[in-house]
């Protein structure tokens, strides 16, 4: 995908010296709690930003005055000419309308530019904070699947069972709003 600029932000594809940003944010609790992920070290931020640099299924959005990386977007195929997106955000960005700013900047270039029918996007039940930016973006949720998937296990190794909204938006729904 092409690098998208807002009025604060670049959204980019990652590059190698990305990493040192990239594990500041996958080092944070608070940002892994609804993900796969565990706590990244600098070795396995490194590995994992040479899996980012080379796909258009993340991209790393930087402030546009220093180029820091505070968060990434995920933009993947779906079915039938969908997309689903997804984000983090280093929580010392949070509450100043960068996620806002970079999903929704994705969604216009999709939409207007790449001719995506559909983007959903899917988040734990628990994640408040995803469900309002999304619908503030005007995505509307169409569902929740219970118990729908798991990433982490507790103390006896037993799956640690998370219920996923999913929200969904169409072209032409975006184009009016």
């Amino acid at each position: 995908m092409k690098t998208i600029e807002t009025e604060r932000l670049i959204i980019r594809n990652f590059q190698e010296e990305d990493w040192k940003d990239l594990q500041e944010y996958l080092s944070d609790q608070e940002v892994i709690r609804y993900s796969p992920y565990m706590v990244h070290t600098d070795e396995m931020a490194k590995e994992e930003v040479h899996k980012r640099i080379n796909t258009d299924d993340f991209m790393a959005v930087s402030l546009k005055q220093t180029n820091k990386v505070i968060g990434e977007l995920i933009y993947e195929n779906g079915e039938f000419d969908s997309k689903e997106v997804g984000f983090f955000f280093n929580t010392q960005y949070q509450g100043a309308g960068y996620a806002t700013e970079a999903v929704s900047a994705l969604l216009d270039v999709a939409f207007n530019s790449l001719g995506v029918r559909r983007i959903t996007a899917r988040c734990d039940a628990l994640n408040i904070k995803s469900q309002m930016l999304l619908e503030r973006l005007g995505m509307r949720k169409e569902g929740m699947f219970i118990k729908h998937l798991y990433f982490k296990h507790d103390e006896k190794g037993n799956p640690i069972w998370a219920d996923t909204c999913l929200y969904g938006i169409l072209n032409d729904e975006w184009k009016l709003a």
